[in-house]
């Protein structure tokens, strides 16, 4: 069976306070994660969605991974590879930002057999909604518990 994976970020102001949320669907079984950060930017926010989700699989999974991000994913998909050849620095050179993040998700991806979808944010799919609203609970939360 494959487990089908809905992430998203936010962030108040960039950076600043922010959220990420993660919608896990596996047969009629759902769960729902949330959690933020003070300051913190967008793009970490979704990079943490997706490594929180992959996380919580207790063992290797086919997931279909859906996110709004397309730093996400094209990062995972295409950009990773010459990252790790350069030393986690970009062609120009400089270091990858959020290379933290993207070394976690590197590992946690490897677990896993993972298809990548691209969905718009913010527009009719019912799982991007809902992560949506997760990350912004994350935001909330953070404020609160600060």
């Amino acid at each position: 069976m494959t487990v089908d994976i809905y992430t998203d970020g936010a962030c108040k102001s960039n950076p600043g306070p922010g959220g990420w949320g993660v919608l896990l669907i596996y047969g009629k079984k759902e769960r729902e994660l949330f959690g933020g950060a003070l300051e913190t930017t967008n793009n970490r926010m979704e990079l943490t969605a997706v490594i929180e989700a992959l996380r919580t699989l207790k063992r290797p999974c086919r997931v279909r991974l859906y996110t709004d991000s397309t730093y996400v994913k094209n990062g995972i998909q295409t950009w990773i590879h010459n990252w790790k050849n350069n030393g986690w620095r970009t062609a120009n050179k400089k270091p990858v930002k959020n290379s933290d993040l993207w070394q976690t998700l590197d590992e946690e991806t490897a677990r896993h057999e993972i298809e990548w979808f691209w969905i718009k944010g913010h527009a009719d799919n019912a799982g991007n909604i809902r992560a949506d609203a997760l990350a912004n609970r994350g935001i909330t939360a953070a404020q609160v518990n600060s």
